[in-house]
Order: C-alpha cells, then sequence, then structure tokens
C-alpha cells in the first residue's frame, strides 16, 4: 500500500540475555525494533507507561526515543549504542545467569526526516499474535520473523527486511483501526488516513509514481472524489495539504537515491518529477536545509567514519 519501503535497514541483531539483565538506549534519530522469541521484558519508553512483553511480542520505537528494556524493574541497565558498531558473527550475550530471554532487535532509518503520515507515530507501538484486534497474519508474520533470524540462509538480511516492511504496515494499520473514535484519529492525524480508502488508495499512488504530475485535481479523479472534497480530506486526515505531501515525499525518496546509488543529479531530479536540477535542487534545500550534492557527500562521509570504526 506504501509503495516503497519506508524502513531502511541498520542492523538486526539476535539478543541472548540472562537475568538480570537491562539495557539503556539513549534518544537517537534511528527507529528501534524488538521482537521476543524466549522469556519476557520489561520495555520502558519516555513518558510512556511500561510495557510487559512476553515471547511472540513486538515494539516497534519510531522515532528513537529514549527507552529501557530489562528483565525487572530493579534491575540496573547498562547505556547501548545504537547498533553500528555490533557487526560481529553470531548473537549478543547479556547479563547474568539467571532466566534466559532471547529476542530480535533491529535499527532502522525511516528515510530521513519522515513524511507527515509517520511522524504521527506514537512513541512505542506494539504488536502481539495474542491480541484478538489484530489480524491473523500478524502471528505468521512474527513467526517467520523469529525462524529467519534464528536460522539464517542465504540474503537472510533481504528477507528480514522484507517481513519487518511487513509487519511495520501491520503496525500502521493496527493503529489505524485504533484510530477509529474522533478523539484518538485526532490525536493519531496521518494514521487515521489509513483508515479511509480513497485517501489510502492516493497515498499508495503518490508512493509508487512520486514521478508523476499529480494535481489535486488528477488524484481526486482516481480515487473518485472531486478536488474540493479530496483536498480537505487529505488535508484534515494526513496533516497537511496534498500538493505538500507529494513534495515532501518525492524529496524523501530523492535523498534515498543521493544516498544508495551513483545516479547523477538530472536523473534522479527526473525520477521524483522534478523537471531541472535547479528547481530539484531549490525543493532539496527547502526540506532538507542543504544542497542535494552537499547532502550526498556528507551522507558518504558519514557511511566512511561508520566503517572505519567497526573496523577497529
Amino acid at each position: 500500500m506504501l509503495g516503497v519501503s519506508l524502513l531502511r535497514n541498520v542492523l538486526y541483531k539476535r539478543v541472548e540475555a540472562r537475568a538480570p539483565w537491562g539495557l539503556r538506549l539513549r534518544a537517537h534519530e534511528r527507529a528501534v525494533f524488538y521482537l521476543i522469541a524466549r522469556g519476557s521484558g520489561r520495555l520502558e519508553v519516555e513518558g510512556e507507561e511500561p510495557i510487559e512483553l512476553s515471547v511472540g511480542d513486538a515494539a516497534f520505537i519510531p522515532h528513537g526515543t529514549e527507552h529501557v528494556l530489562r528483565d525487572a524493574e530493579t534491575t540496573l541497565p547498562l547505556d547501548a549504542h545504537d547498533g553500528r558498531r555490533c557487526t560481529e558473527p553470531g548473537p549478543r550475550h547479556l547479563g547474568g545467569t539467571g532466566a534466559p530471554t532471547s529476542m530480535l532487535t533491529g535499527f532502522f532509518d525511516l528515510g530521513g526526516r519522515p513524511p507527515s503520515l509517520l511522524a504521527s507515530l506514537p512513541r512505542v507501538v506494539t504488536l502481539s499474535p495474542n491480541d484478538r484486534t489484530t489480524a491473523p497474519w500478524v502471528a505468521a508474520t512474527l513467526q517467520l520473523l523469529l525462524a529467519e533470524a534464528a536460522q539464517p540462509g542465504p540474503a537472510s538480511l533481504l528477507v528480514l527486511q522484507r517481513l519487518a516492511d511487513v509487519l511495520f504496515i501491520q503496525a500502521l494499520r493496527s493503529l489505524a483501526t485504533r484510530s477509529g473514535s474522533p478523539e484518538q484519529g485526532c490525536k493519531h492525524r496521518g494514521i487515521a488516513a489509513l483508515g479511509d480508502a480513497p485517501i489510502r488508495e492516493a497515498l499508495g499512488l503518490i508512493h509508487q509514481r512520486p514521478g508523476a504530475p499529480w494535481t489535486v485535481a488528477s488524484l481526486g479523479a482516481r480515487v473518485g472524489l472531486s478536488r474540493s472534497t479530496f483536498a480537505a480530506r487529505f488535508t484534515d486526515l494526513v496533516g497537511e495539504p496534498p500538493l505538500e505531501y507529494i513534495a515532501r515525499w518525492r524529496i524523501t525518496r530523492a535523498a534515498e537515491l543521493l544516498r544508495d546509488t551513483d545516479h547523477a543529479l538530472d536523473e534522479i531530479a527526473a525520477r521524483v518529477g522534478y523537471e531541472s536540477v535547479p528547481s530539484f535542487s531549490r525543493a532539496f534545500v527547502r526540506f532538507r536545509g542543504e544542497r542535494p550534492g552537499s547532502y550526498r557527500k556528507s551522507e558518504r562521509e558519514r557511511v566512511r567514519l561508520d566503517d572505519e570504526s567497526t573496523s577497529e
């Protein structure tokens, strides 16, 4: 539905912990994902009530909010990093000699600065195979993730990436379902758009074809709404007007192409709907605060420094 992947995988890692164990992650710009394979854990996200996680439960912390994951409230957690240096093969071992807990953890980029659709996500999103409000295939996806992490095969990272994409979309669907009341819909503006069929279809079109010459009228016609009705409904549910969302999404996709490919600026500009490099550069500066070439250079320098730190 969302077209291209919103999650950019940085690392997956298996963790084998024995009580007493605890991890504290300071606030950072990456989303975090946990999936409990055995045992249990207590998740404490800043500003939220503690959450008890058991076997099969998954938790996303999409904004990189500071949090603690530990076996018990009294355990002193260790400060952890965001995964860039955990490159050694095999699971990470943690804690003492008590009750075991196994988990899969992942660190993701949400494509740089996320569009408003994702900016409205709460600090933590949980999924459980035992939750009757979630679809039955949530449990199946969780089990596939656990199985792939336990016995990695060829292209295992790619498989985990795609499964995490699916699970993330299921989490968004779950939030959209919970956002049915006016109070919750206001609280999770943006996510509520996924529960509205015409707006969901329009978002899919934008995400799949960012370079198309979309107008408010053409999108409205594609989803069966008048121009005025579509514009008002999109703005109310997504949190910004259609053309603003399109522009932001185009730059989000352009940033990904700048980071991950060697395509020339004119090719990237054309792919995301700009007729010239100057107009593309002006839009990029508006949303990212720097020119496309500078962004590409700084991102590659960051990757080089990360690679050097992992080889030390």
